[in-house]
């Protein structure tokens, strides 16, 4: 295992905060979508807290599946360079 950069140990740092960021954001989204419809509709109280147990694990899942899909897509390593189109607006040369 290589020695990275300065530059790619800030770069992952940086995506890992957005991935947990990003993460934190879609779940609040999602926990208050579901666990609220039991607080803005005035549900008795059992079914609001199968309501919230709902959207707690629901959070969680998209929690996970967010920051692993975020951290999956981010190109690491030397030989995991981001892509950059050759010549962009061009076709290619042996076309």
């Amino acid at each position: 295992m290589g020695t990275r950069s300065r530059a790619e140990r800030d770069a992952i740092t940086i995506e890992i905060g957005y991935a947990l960021a990003s993460a934190l954001f879609a779940a609040g989204v999602v926990f208050g979508a579901i666990a609220g419809c039991g607080y803005a509709l005035e549900l008795p109280h059992p079914l609001r807290r199968v309501l919230l147990l709902l959207g707690g694990g629901s959070a969680l899942v998209v929690f996970v599946w967010r920051t692993v899909h975020v951290l999956w897509r981010f190109p690491y390593g030397s030989d995991r360079r981001p892509r950059q189109p050759s010549q962009p607006g061009r076709t290619s040369p042996d076309s």
